[in-house]
């Protein structure tokens, strides 16, 4: 059995969340700050892939970064680099397709801070930064690992925006889902069943994650109104 779908997924899945991971947390804390017809114009437009089909996703990724477009266009002259029909090109749909989740998770941990933590932060003198890094991300971290680990398995299962940026070829493109596609559009249903049963494998563990995460925020926070009661 051939492994490089499952080891093409996995990569493109990891890269596309640590992208995301810092962008994701970039635009949600600071677009939780602009005024309220501000954000709701830019959650609009960042939220729009997760509501569009993913192969709407990847002909407007192909219309940017096609060879014979602005942008595919440019790179390919200027430095000899396709960005389509190559593994590493699942990248830019997969990273669009997964920032909302990252996004939208991030912003709703930011918004239910206690702002007076981050106040009483500057009252003893601690710098922005530091008060971002040491107090804000603890205090969300249930809810960023949560964005990370949904937006790590939706990136893992991403077919539609995939299969049209970086295709179909085995051993250079080839990731689970267009693998299961394409085994069932030859009649091997034994292979896809195989790559369906992985893929499930993995999903399941990534839902029990996001189920524990859940459990120990839950019980943080019994745990708090106990102290507070007391």
């Amino acid at each position: 059995m051939d492994w490089f779908p499952l080891w093409n997924s996995l990569r493109i899945a990891g890269i596309s969340t640590v992208i995301i991971f810092f962008v994701g947390i970039f635009a949600a804390y600071y677009i939780a700050k602009v005024p309220r017809i501000v954000k709701g114009i830019l959650d609009v437009i960042l939220t729009l892939p997760m509501v569009l089909p993913p192969t709407v996703v990847g002909y407007l990724l192909l219309r940017v970064l096609g060879p014979k477009r602005i942008i595919g266009a440019w790179v390919l002259s200027t430095f000899g680099v396709k960005l389509t029909m190559t593994w590493w090109s699942a990248i830019f749909a997969t990273t669009v397709v997964i920032f909302p989740l990252m996004y939208r998770t991030v912003r709703g941990a930011f918004e239910s801070f206690d702002d007076t933590l981050a106040y009483a932060g500057q009252t003893l003198g601690l710098s922005n930064t530091y008060i971002f890094w040491h107090i804000r991300i603890p205090y969300c971290s249930q809810g960023i690992l949560a964005g990370t680990v949904l937006a790590f398995a939706r990136a893992l299962g991403e077919y539609g925006a995939t299969s049209m940026i970086a295709g179909y070829t085995p051993g250079r493109t080839a990731t689970i889902s267009t693998t299961v596609y394409q085994l069932w559009r030859t009649n091997d249903d034994a292979q896809a069943f195989k790559w369906v049963l992985i893929n499930i494998a993995i999903s399941a563990i990534v839902l029990l994650a996001v189920n524990m995460m859940e459990r120990r925020s839950a019980s943080r926070v019994k745990r708090g109104a106990k102290k507070e009661a007391v």
